[in-house]
Formats: structure tokens, sequence, C-alpha cells
């Protein structure tokens, strides 16, 4: 995502407290509940999709201490220089921020079938620094916009060559994210055919698989992301904002896959951006109707990916899930205000740092929580300049930290060292002058 966070496709969604929260999803699985492992097959009729993903919020994971296997790091593009040293300082505000893992895009452009020199150059700078500093690299290769969707069969396989010969060239680089956010019309179009069908996820899936098999041809220990889909959509023809929900897009993923009749996977792990309505949306919240999805649904997206895929050559509720993408815009103090420009979009509802670094480290916190999560990254390291983007990183536009950097990094130190248990709120009651607020606050 690079705007403000989309305010469309409506559900009933419920805030809950945090401790609630973790005794609904944290303390173990409810007696006959429904669980990806047993869930029965695909359904071909759109109409099921609701109740299945309300029968879905019944399977839980058990109690355990969070995972201290899971990456934590932020999607961030500032390294991404031709000049080593500008991607040594950037990424050296990362590793002091105590990030292990950045993000960033390689851009595909219509006839490219290779990486053009100066963007290789920028990532191999950005490889090498993560090398230095011992921070993993991971890269989303995608099309600018929607003006430039790969639709052909040229397109993809030029698309696929562009991959592999990224690959090849910066072999440091060991995983991708293939696309960005293709449930959106602002990244890929068409997204509904005359019919009013989903011609978006069919599409995806064909370039997903191409680009799998050239990736994993140029090497094959390379580890692939399919999805990057977004937390919400409309699901509606001739809106004028024509979108897929995450509901549809993932079991139209799975239709077409199954039509291929493919004998092999099209990704190793499934991304995904679980930003809230708002900022001031707390990352606890779940929905309990309708087809959006965030951070605190994570057992109906489990149950989707496995409606989806099991029983297929695909992984499906055992895909390794990587949340690649989610910010919180914190206000800027009058000080700093002088270093951006622009306008606040009204549905972004910027919080304090307080809340910021509150919520941040919730988020991280559920995330270890959740069984078959593998990465975690916060959007950004450092501010945009443009008010109407984002200023939900730990540093602001001048490259000095926020108040919140230190709360995220403890968050991810404890998180580490296995300090944080599922199920149970966080010991002690000292917040260092920050109150952890209420999913009301």
């Amino acid at each position: 995502m690079f705007g403000a966070p989309p305010s469309d496709g409506g559900s009933l969604a419920r805030p809950l407290s945090v401790d609630a929260f973790r005794q609904r999803s944290y303390t173990g699985r409810a007696s006959g509940a429904i669980t990806p492992a047993t869930a029965p097959p695909l359904p071909s009729p759109r109409s099921l999709i609701l109740l299945v993903c309300a029968v879905a919020t019944l399977a839980v994971p058990a109690v355990g201490v969070a995972s201290s296997r899971m990456y934590m790091g932020a999607a961030e593009d500032e390294g991404r220089n031709v000049d080593p040293a500008v991607a040594m300082a950037k990424m050296e505000l990362a590793k002091a921020a105590g990030f292990d893992t950045i993000r960033v895009t390689a851009i595909w452009s219509p006839g490219q079938s290779a990486v053009p020199q100066d963007q290789l150059q920028a990532m191999q700078s950005i490889a090498a620094a993560g090398i230095f500093l011992g921070i993993r690299v991971v890269s989303t290769v995608m099309p600018i916009g929607s003006r430039t969707t790969p639709l052909t069969a040229t397109a993809r396989t030029q698309f696929a060559r562009f991959a592999a010969n990224l690959v090849k060239n910066v072999p440091t680089i060991r995983e991708y994210i293939v696309g960005n956010e293709p449930n959106l019309n602002r990244y890929w179009l068409p997204q509904f055919g005359p019919n009013g069908e989903d011609v978006a996820a069919p599409a995806y899936v064909r370039l997903l698989a191409r680009t799998y098999d050239l990736m994993k041809a140029a090497d094959r220990g390379v580890f692939i992301l399919g999805g990057s889909v977004s937390p919400r959509g409309i699901d509606r023809p001739g809106t004028g904002r024509d979108t897929h929900s995450p509901t549809a897009f993932i079991t139209d993923m799975g239709l077409a896959y199954r039509a291929m009749q493919r004998q092999k996977p099209i990704m190793d792990g499934f991304s995904f951006h679980p930003y809230g309505e708002s900022s001031s949306t707390p990352p606890t919240l779940t929905h309990s109707s309708g087809t959006s999805l965030g951070l605190g649904d994570y057992d109906r997206l489990v149950f989707l990916l496995g409606r989806a895929f099991d029983g297929t050559a695909q992984l499906g509720s055992k895909l390794p899930i990587v949340y690649d993408e989610y910010g919180v815009d914190s206000q800027i103090p009058a000080s700093k205000r002088r270093f951006y420009g622009g306008s606040e979009p009204a549905t972004t509802k910027p919080v304090s740092e307080g809340v910021q670094a509150a919520y941040y480290a919730e988020a991280l916190q559920l995330a270890a929580c959740q069984p078959t999560v593998r990465g975690f990254m916060i959007f950004h390291v450092t501010d945009e300049t443009d008010y109407n983007r984002w200023q939900s990183g730990v540093y602001y536009a001048d490259g000095t930290p926020k108040s919140s950097r230190r709360f995220v990094k403890q968050a991810m130190s404890g998180i580490r060292a296995g300090a944080f248990e599922c199920g149970e709120p966080p010991v002690g009651t000292d917040t260092d002058g920050w109150v952890l607020v209420s999913a009301s606050g």
C-alpha cells in the first residue's frame, strides 16, 4: 500500500480489550470446533463464504510462548539507493530501531525482461548493507500501477524473467513477494469481467504461477510469497472503485488454481496487509461479519486459505503467512511539521505516539502468537514527507526517532527472548509514562 488506508468494504466489526482478545484467541481450542484440517471441500457458491468465515472464528490456537522465530522488520524503500553509503545509512536506522528485516520493492515496467542497471545497483547496495548489518532483505516485485498490469502471456513471461533476473543477480536476497494488492484497482485492472465476474484473481494466479516457475528455475532455494492482499474491498463492479475483498479474492485464487489442474505450488507463503480501518483502529479488532480481515481475524484467514488450497499441490491452511505491511499513523508535533507537506486525509485518524507504540507492540505480540505467521513488517522505518501518505514510521521525516521507537524495539526484543506468553497479559505495569489504551480509547 502506498497511500492512505482504504475505507471501502463495509463490515460489522467489534474491538476487544487486550485481555479479552487474548482470552478469546489463545486459551485453547473450542471443543468440536471446525479447524482447517477438518474443513469440508471448497464450495462453489460465493453466498456460502460468509457462513464459512463465521464458523471459522471458532478455531483458536493453543496457549504457548510467542514465536521467537518470527522475523520483525519494516517495509521501506529509502535504502534502495545506487549509492552504497546512502543504503547503509538508511539500514543503520532500521538496525537502531531493532528491525531484523527490511522489505524493498523492485518495479517492473512493460517490455522489461531484466532489471535495469540503475535499479539493479540499488538492489545490490541494500542487499550488501543487509549482509553487513545482519538484516534480512525481502523484495516485492511488482508493476507500478494498474496501467501496467501484465495481462497477456507475453507480459507475464517478461515479468517472470525480470523477477528471475533479480534472483540471479542479487543472490543474497532469499525471499520475494510477487505483486502488490492485486485485489485493488489501484494496482490491478481489470477487476471484473463483463458479467461482473472476478477476472483479477485468475489473472494474478496465472502471473504468480509463471513467475514462481522461472524464479525457482533461477534458484530453487528462494522463498516466494503470493497474495500481497489488501484487507478490504467492495466486491461490486461499476462503483468507481472496483475492488475485491480478501475473502472473495482468496476464494477465487483457489478456484483459479484448481481450474489449472496444476501439480505443483504457485507460492511458498502468503502475504497479507492487515491494516485497520484507520490508524485509530486497535489491532485486536475482529470482524464478526462481512468480508474484511485484520490482525484479529487470523483464524478466518487460515480457514480461507485452507478452503482455497487444501487437498491440492498447494499448501493452504499450513501456508506460512507474512504480514508485510501494517501501519499506524502518528500525529506530528509542531516542532517537526516543517519537514512535512500536503494534507492529512480525514480517513487516516492519526494517533499519539504513545498509542502508536502500544498498537505496534500489541500487533507484534498478536502476530507472534499466530502459529503459521513467518514475519511481520511495519510500514515504514521513516515517515513519508507527504501528509497524504504515511507518517507511520518510528522516525520522523528528518530521521530523528519518535518516542515510540524505544517501545517498539522493546516489544521485539521481548518476543525474540521468549518473554511474551500467549494468552497472558504483559508482566508488570510500568509503561514509562505511556498508557495502553483500551480498544475504545
